[in-house]
C-alpha cells in the first residue's frame, strides 16, 4: 500500500463506517473463528488485531473474555467507532506495516478481511512480520476473500477499492512461508447482509508459531 493506496483504504473505510458491522456480524464462520481462538488462550492473552474495523466482532469477543486487545485501522472513522463501541479494548489509527512490533509480543494476532487493498508482496511480508510478533505457540488467525486477483478495480459498499488477493492454496503458502503451521482451516461462502450483495468466497485459517 502506498501513501495514496492508504488514503484511498481510510476514504472508503471511513465512508462505510457502521454499515460494515452491519453487513458482515452475521459470519457464522467468523464466530466460529473466534471461538476457537478462545479455546486456545491462556487468560489475559495479549491479543492484536490488524484491521479492527468498529470493534465488533473480533475485539469485543476477545475483550470481553478477558483479554488485552490492541486494535489497528488506517480508518480515523473506524477507530473511533471501535474505541466508543469496545472500552475495553484499545484501539490505534495507524497502518499496520509502519507500526513498530515487537519480537514475539503477542499471544495471537487476528488479520480479518484487512490484506485484499495491499499487494501481494505486501501481504506476505506483513505475515511474516507478524509471524515473528507471536510468542512460540501464538496462533495467527487469517481471513480473507479468496479471489485470485491483483490490482482489480472493484465497488464494495458502494466505494470504488482495488482488489489483490489469493487463490485458496495460495492463501495458505503464506503461512508456510513465514514458518506456521495451519492447524485449522475453513472455506465457506457468505453473503453479507446488504442488498444487492453478492456471495463471496472466504477462508479462514488457524496458523501456530512453533
Amino acid at each position: 500500500m502506498t501513501g495514496n493506496d492508504r488514503s484511498a483504504a481510510a476514504t472508503a473505510f471511513d465512508a462505510i463506517g457502521a454499515a460494515y458491522e452491519d453487513a458482515f456480524a452475521g459470519s457464522a464462520a467468523h464466530h466460529a473463528s473466534l471461538a476457537r481462538l478462545l479455546e486456545r488462550l491462556a487468560p489475559r492473552s495479549r491479543v492484536l488485531d490488524v484491521g479492527s474495523g468498529t470493534g465488533r466482532p473480533t475485539a469485543a469477543v476477545l475483550a470481553g473474555a478477558g483479554h488485552e486487545v490492541l486494535g489497528i485501522d488506517v480508518s480515523p472513522v473506524m477507530v473511533d467507532l471501535a474505541s466508543r463501541r469496545v472500552p475495553g479494548a484499545s484501539f490505534r489509527c495507524a497502518d499496520i506495516r509502519e507500526v513498530p512490533l515487537e519480537e514475539e509480543g503477542f499471544d495471537a494476532v487476528c488479520v480479518y478481511f484487512s490484506l485484499l487493498q495491499m499487494s501481494r508482496a505486501q501481504q506476505a511480508g506483513l505475515v511474516d512480520r507478524l509471524a515473528r510478533a507471536l510468542r512460540p505457540g501464538g496462533v495467527l488467525v487469517l481471513a480473507t476473500v479468496t479471489l485470485d486477483v491483483e490490482d482489480v478495480p472493484a465497488v464494495f459498499m458502494g466505494q470504488e477499492v482495488r482488489v489483490t488477493g489469493f487463490g485458496p492454496e495460495a492463501f495458505a503458502a503464506l503461512a508456510a512461508s513465514a514458518g506456521l503451521t495451519v492447524e485449522w482451516e475453513r472455506r465457506t461462502v457468505f453473503t453479507p447482509d446488504r442488498p444487492g450483495a453478492v456471495p463471496e468466497p472466504q477462508m479462514f485459517l488457524h496458523c501456530v508459531r512453533g
